[in-house]
């Protein structure tokens, strides 16, 4: 993300309230790729984040006058909340016609037996990045609502029509699987030295 121009956020957030094109493309141009990052956490498809991301982008045009500014900071967290609201959109329409599971995603067998943490210090955040991203689409959507966006399984089962328990399930299976990956690329990268 790119910092905010010589503007502060609250003059920013007056003049986006006012429908200030200059200020649509500053706040555009400010966190484009940060959204574009926040998207690809739920989204899978360059097309589909494309989408969602125009979406979250008229939203914020939109619904500008509903934001409360807080401090410093609080604009991003509005944009954040907004494209997540919008990726899980996605994701609920997306389940509507049967192309997204969140109740029935079982992992293999060999996943299952790790409920250890490996170490991470070693691995670039492309890397686990690339990893989350790679999780099925239910565990990847409660792993990045409960661990990236802080929600508890109750909020996370409201907000995508599934159990509480499910919630929790797949997030616990997400770990496992992701502390396999881990543990796997840990493994190939000591016997590449």
């Amino acid at each position: 993300m790119s910092r905010l121009p010589n503007n502060s956020e609250r003059e920013l957030v007056d003049r986006l309230r006012r429908g200030d094109a200059s200020a649509m493309g500053e706040v555009y141009a400010c966190f484009a790729n940060y959204l574009t990052a926040v998207c690809s956490r739920y989204i899978i498809e360059d097309e589909d984040i494309r989408d969602v991301l125009q979406e979250s982008f008229i939203k914020i045009f939109t619904k500008a006058d509903t934001f409360h500014y807080e401090g410093e900071g609080s604009l991003k967290a509005w944009v954040t909340q907004v494209t997540v609201n919008e990726a899980l959109q996605h994701l609920r329409n997306q389940k509507r016609k049967g192309m997204v599971g969140f109740d029935d995603e079982r992992i293999e067998d060999k996943a299952e037996l790790t409920d250890e943490t490996p170490p991470i210090n070693d691995i670039p955040t492309e890397v686990l990045m690339e990893m989350i991203r790679n999780l099925p689409p239910g565990y990847r959507t409660v792993f990045n609502l409960y661990v990236i966006e802080g929600k508890r399984h109750k909020e996370i089962a409201e907000l995508l029509g599934i159990q509480e328990q499910t919630s929790a399930s797949q997030l616990m299976r997400a770990r496992r699987l992701l502390a396999m990956w881990i543990k796997e690329y840990n493994t190939h990268k000591q016997e590449t030295r």
